[in-house]
């Protein structure tokens, strides 16, 4: 911006003004005043792609658990204080082991804001600790149709096939995860215990 600046200054110096006369209106940019500025949400969904496009490529746990506490920061944030507020609540209820408070919440939030992806993924967190394990499935799959890259449903999903003794499906699920978070620990360790698993039962 300072370049133009002192090129634009520079410019009606020297000209005294021959600039104005040598444009032609027809030829310059046409600026819409009703214009919308890019919302809120295309600005955070461009947010995240920098930041899974980061954490992708690091191999740091550290550096990459930082950028996944970025991406969950993200994540929790459902442009509405009152499903926010539920969300926090719902929290609150499952560290206390008050599950059916919890649920009673989450379906509040999943039916008022079903496009809040954190909101499923919760009530599958939910479910998973209360052992309904179909249940939890089903909301990793909602939020993993609303999106494909939450490292955290993809490891629940992980979690309950595991819990299902579907090894085959486990390791697919934890493959996911690496693809979106390489250097998550707890992702790598499940791959070579799975892998372990799986080949001792073929010998």
């Amino acid at each position: 911006m300072q370049v133009l600046l002192l090129a634009l200054g520079l410019s009606l110096a020297g000209v005294n003004g021959a600039l104005a006369q040598n444009v032609d209106p027809e030829n310059q940019p046409k600026f819409d005043k009703n214009a919308k500025p890019p919302s809120a949400k295309k600005k955070q969904a461009e947010n995240l792609d920098q930041l899974f496009s980061k954490l992708k490529k690091e191999r740091r746990p550290q550096i990459a658990k930082k950028l996944s506490q970025r991406i969950w920061a993200k994540w929790n944030k459902s442009d509405s204080a009152s499903i926010d507020l539920l969300t926090g609540w719902a929290r609150k209820a499952m560290a206390e082991k008050k599950y059916a408070v919890a649920l009673d919440l989450l379906d509040q939030v999943t039916t008022l804001k079903p496009d809040f992806a954190e909101g499923w993924n919760q009530r599958a967190t939910l479910h998973y600790f209360m052992q309904n394990y179909g249940k939890s499935l089903r909301d990793v799959e909602r939020v993993l149709a609303l999106e494909p890259r939450h490292f955290g449903a993809l490891s629940g999903m992980g979690l309950i096939f595991q819990a299902f003794d579907e090894k085959d499906k486990a390791l697919a699920a934890w493959y996911r995860v690496l693809e979106v978070y390489p250097a998550m620990k707890s992702a790598q360790k499940a791959v070579i215990h799975l892998e372990d698993e799986i080949a001792a039962k073929k010998i």
